[in-house]
Order: C-alpha cells, then structure tokens, then sequence
C-alpha cells in the first residue's frame, strides 16, 4: 500500500524526553534478539510514567499533538 497514495501519515516522531531502559544499554544491536523495549517508558521531565500533560508516556502515544511534546 502507498502512503503517499493514502494520504495516511508517515512514521511518527517520538518525543525528546521519551525514556525506555534500553537506551541505556551500550551495545551492538543482534538481530537474532527481539526487541529488547519491554513496554515500560517514562518522561524524562516528570521522571514518571506519565508526562507534564498528565497522559501516559508509550511509544506511539508521545508524539506530536500532545502539549508537552518536544521533537527530536
């Protein structure tokens, strides 16, 4: 299916402040290992799991149109 032909949006732009423990893991990516991302995200601005808008952070829900969002 083209997008272009759709009018569906592209990839979405996750936040800036957008936080998930595999950031923090400085290594080589494998790819016979899956997705290492365990659905639990955080704000890096509340330090929570919710953000300054008071909605849950995720992936897929931090992107723009929400009012604290920063781009990358």
């Amino acid at each position: 299916m083209d997008l272009a032909k759709t009018g569906s949006p592209g990839p979405q732009v996750c936040c800036s402040r957008l936080r998930w423990k595999g950031m923090y893991v400085d290594v080589e990516r494998d790819p016979t290992i899956p997705n290492p991302r365990d659905g639990f995200f955080w704000c890096s601005l509340t330090m929570t799991c919710l953000g300054p808008d008071g909605q849950i952070c995720q992936e897929g829900r931090c992107c723009s149109g929400r009012t604290c969002f920063d781009p990358l």
